[in-house]
C-alpha cells in the first residue's frame, strides 16, 4: 500500500488530462505516491489515451458516470492509501505541492483533511473561485473563501499566506485522511455534484476534526470546465445541495429559522435572476426548493446520524453573521474585512 494516492476523476475530460497529466507526473513520482485516474463512465478516448501515452497510470474504471460525488465514493473503494489527493483534471500541480501537506497531516494527527492555495490557471495572479485560500460557510449556509466572496475574486499578493483553520477544504484539491473519509461516510451520492466537499468537511468540523488550508502548496485550477459558472444545472445543483446539507447539519434549535429565512433569500435570488433575464436559472432555484421540500425527510436518518455524533455544535469556522448583509450592505469585498471572524 502507499502512503499517499493522487485521483484523478476524469469524465470525457482527454483534452484535460493531456493537458495537466504531465505536471501531476512531474511533480507528483514519488516511491510512496501512487496516481490514479478514475473514469466516471467517459465516452471520448480518454481511457485508450491514458493506456496507449500513460500506462504506468492505475486506472479505475467506472461503468457509468455517477458524479462527483460517488464517482469518487467508488473509485477511493478501489485505492488503497494512508492518504488521498482528489484532484480535479483541470489541475495544474506545481513543484513541492504536495509533500508539504502529506507532511503536515503526518504531524498533526488531529487534521483529518488540507487544500492547498488555489490560484487560478488561466489568471495565475489571481485566487480561484473554486477553493481560493481556504472554504467556510456564513451563518445561513452560504460559501465563501479566503480571497473569494461571491463573485469578487481577490488579487493574490501574499496576504492570506498563513495556515488556517477552515470549513471546508475545496474538492478541486482535497488531501483527505482515507480512514476519515471512509468514517465519516465519504460524500454524500444524491448531491451528484457541487457543495458535498462542504458536506462532508462540516461533518468532520463537527466531530471535533481540524481542515486546514496550507499555502505553502500551491496549485492552479481552471474551474468550471465541466459545469459552466451559470449553467441552470449547476444553480440547481448548488441551491438544492446546499439546502440538504443544512438540513443534515443544522443542530435543532437553529434548524427552523435559518430554513425559513433562506426561503426568502433564495426567492430573491430567482427573483434577481429572473430581472436579469436568466429564465432558466430562475426555474432551477424554484426547483430545487420544491425538490428539497419533497425529500427532506429521506434524509432524516443521516440528519441524526450527524447529530448523534457532533461534538462540536458551533464550528469557529462557520462565519457568525451574514456574508450577504456584509457584502451586499456593508459593502465589504475582502476577506481580510470581516469582522467578528478572523
Amino acid at each position: 500500500m502507499k502512503k499517499t494516492a493522487v485521483v484523478i476523476l476524469n469524465w470525457n475530460g482527454r483534452k484535460l488530462l493531456e493537458e495537466f497529466l504531465p505536471s501531476v507526473i512531474r511533480y507528483s513520482s514519488f516511491p510512496d505516491v501512487e496516481i490514479v485516474v478514475a473514469d466516471n463512465g467517459s465516452t471520448d478516448d480518454s481511457i485508450a489515451f491514458l493506456t496507449s501515452v500513460y500506462p504506468q497510470i492505475t486506472r479505475v474504471v467506472l461503468s457509468e458516470n455517477y458524479g462527483f460525488a460517488d464517482g469518487y465514493n467508488r473509485a477511493l473503494k478501489e485505492v488503497k492509501a494512508e492518504y488521498f489527493v482528489l484532484l480535479n483534471s483541470d489541475v495544474e500541480v506545481t513543484e513541492d505541492w504536495l509533500l508539504p501537506m502529506t507532511d503536515h497531516l503526518d504531524k498533526n494527527p488531529d487534521v483529518a483533511a488540507i487544500q492547498p492555495k488555489i490560484r487560478a490557471q488561466r489568471s495565475k495572479e489571481y485566487f480561484e473561485y473554486a477553493g481560493a485560500s481556504g472554504g467556510f460557510i456564513d451563518k445561513y449556509g452560504y460559501p465563501f473563501c479566503r480571497g473569494r466572496i461571491f463573485s469578487n475574486v481577490e488579487k493574490d499578493y501574499g496576504q492570506y499566506n498563513e495556515p488556517m483553520d477552515v470549513l471546508w477544504a475545496t474538492g478541486a484539491c482535497l488531501v483527505i485522511r482515507s480512514k476519515e473519509f471512509f468514517d465519516a461516510g465519504g460524500f454524500d451520492a444524491s448531491f451528484f455534484a457541487h457543495m458535498e466537499e462542504i458536506d462532508l468537511c462540516w461533518r468532520l468540523n463537527c466531530r471535533g476534526k481540524r481542515i486546514v488550508c496550507l499555502p505553502l502548496s500551491t496549485v492552479f485550477h481552471v474551474g468550471a470546465a465541466t459545469l459552466k459558472k451559470e449553467s441552470p444545472r449547476k444553480t440547481y445543483l448548488n441551491f438544492r445541495n446546499n439546502l440538504l446539507m443544512l438540513y443534515k447539519n443544522l443542530p435543532q434549535e437553529h434548524l427552523k429559522r435559518t430554513m425559513s429565512i433562506r426561503l426568502i433569500l433564495d426567492y430573491l435570488a430567482a427573483f434577481q435572476f429572473a430581472v436579469t433575464g436568466k429564465y432558466a436559472n430562475a426555474k432551477e432555484v424554484i426547483r430545487a426548493h420544491k425538490d428539497f421540500y419533497n425529500n427532506r425527510y429521506a434524509y432524516r436518518q443521516a440528519r441524526q446520524e450527524n447529530l448523534k455524533k457532533t461534538v462540536v455544535v458551533k464550528p469557529v469556522t462557520i462565519y457568525p453573521k451574514s456574508i450577504l448583509a456584509a457584502y451586499y450592505i456593508g459593502g465589504i469585498r475582502f476577506f481580510s474585512k470581516l469582522k467578528g471572524f478572523n
